[in-house]
């Protein structure tokens, strides 16, 4: 079950409204990749569903989180159905996003009150994943689809929209002025924030070095 209720989820990603998106096989990476953004500020983290046993090491990440981070909302993402969004909810999932809109998915997890952000890339398919009840909903991939002219233009016509941008997202001041002067809720972001070449060796400071400048631009650009 999750730990987080859906209005939690919520308010945690409007008040730190960048989730880093990671996923490794190793379990202790992974640990230590959480723990670092944690103590960078953020308070959603979404593991991805992309290699096998993936699904084993997030149940790792959620109990460890529960103790090292506290106030960590763990989520999972790259979920494409049920029966996958199923299992991650059995193992402590407290929000599901996916690359693609999954009706089945979104009744699942309404049942469960889990927020459920799936990707879309039309106005048509954000109004209907509204109409599934998903309260956010990701363009994705956000630099492909449009970039923030696109959330302008949905913006206007549907202005009570949460969206949320994955793909084409970078911690630098004037990427992240874009998306939030565009009107997103939240922004999530990949590789920027974790350097190959530091992961390698270990060191986990330099990811929270970059989440924590990533957070404080996103602070001064959302004022």
């Amino acid at each position: 079950m999750a730990r987080f209720s859906k209005m939690e989820v919520m308010a945690a990603m409007q008040r730190t409204p960048m989730v880093p998106v990671y996923y490794d096989a190793d379990p202790e990476v992974a640990k230590n990749v959480v723990k670092a953004c944690y103590e960078g500020g953020v308070r959603c983290f979404e593991f991805t569903n992309r290699g096998d046993f993936a699904a084993e090491v997030f149940a790792q990440i959620v109990k460890f989180a529960a103790v090292e981070c506290p106030e960590m909302i763990v989520g999972v993402g790259s979920i494409v159905d049920a029966p996958t969004a199923a299992l991650y909810i059995q193992y402590g999932a407290n929000f599901i996003v996916g690359p693609c809109l999954n009706e089945e998915v979104a009744k699942l997890c309404n049942r469960h009150l889990v927020p459920y952000v799936p990707g879309c890339g039309t106005v048509s398919e954000i109004s209907r994943a509204q109409e599934l009840g998903c309260d956010i909903t990701k363009i994705f991939p956000a630099g492909c689809v449009g970039g923030p002219d696109f959330v302008k233009n949905i913006k206007a016509p549907l202005p009570w929209s949460n969206i949320m941008a994955t793909g084409a997202v970078e911690p630098t001041e004037d990427n992240l002025k874009a998306w939030f002067a565009s009107g997103v809720f939240s922004v999530g972001m990949g590789s920027k924030l974790f350097p190959k070449a530091e992961l390698k060796v270990g060191n986990w400071g330099a990811v929270t070095e970059k989440c924590r400048e990533a957070l404080a631009i996103v602070e001064k650009v959302r004022k």
